[in-house]
């Protein structure tokens, strides 16, 4: 027979309400997500050591996704963001495609193909990128003879869902505009 909630041990019970609280703190709408306080380091860890970009560069990367993500301390600043945000896997993706680009061997081709494809695009993968049903199916059609452009087509919607979404809250974000100071 249940007993309730007070037969729960009190540790329990504050568990719940964090959990509780944080899930809430989630499912609350993205234009909201400005003024909420998530309950980790205000600030993202900072990027690994690489040179610093002038407030100048760094002022270009609000105009172009493509100039931060060529940059070192761009990406590591921006990937930082993101992990901050849970969102990180968007990014990820778009290195691991551009790593997957520069193999010339079919054979490694392939064995990285098939990592990409298990990692982010599969449905229920454990960093499953959001892309469309028709651009999973073409990309997946593209994976029955690997090439330099198989994954092309979600990693241009996983770039524009990154500039129209991620970037813009990047920009606004802290650590962002400490860079520009």
């Amino acid at each position: 027979m249940c007993k309730g909630l007070a037969a729960l041990p009190h540790t329990c019970l504050e568990r719940a309400k964090e959990i509780k609280t944080k899930l809430g703190t989630l499912l609350q709408k993205p234009d909201s997500t400005i003024d909420f306080i998530i309950p980790y380091p205000e600030k993202p860890e900072k990027p690994p050591k690489t040179q610093k970009p002038s407030p100048e560069e760094a002022l270009q990367w609000r105009d172009s996704l493509e100039k931060l993500l060529q940059n070192p301390y761009g990406l590591a600043s921006f990937c930082s963001f993101l992990r901050s945000e849970f969102s990180e896997e968007n990014a990820e993706f778009w290195v691991a495609c551009e790593d997957y680009k520069k193999i010339k061997s079919p054979a490694k081709m392939a064995e990285k193909a098939k990592k990409i494809y298990e990692e982010f695009i599969q449905t229920e993968a454990p960093k499953e990128v959001n892309i469309d049903h028709f651009t999973k199916a073409v990309t997946m059609k593209n994976l029955v003879e690997p090439s330099p452009s198989s994954f092309d087509m979600a990693q241009k919607r996983i770039f524009a869902l990154m500039e129209k979404d991620s970037l813009p809250r990047f920009v606004r974000s802290e650590f962002y505009q400490e860079l520009i100071k």
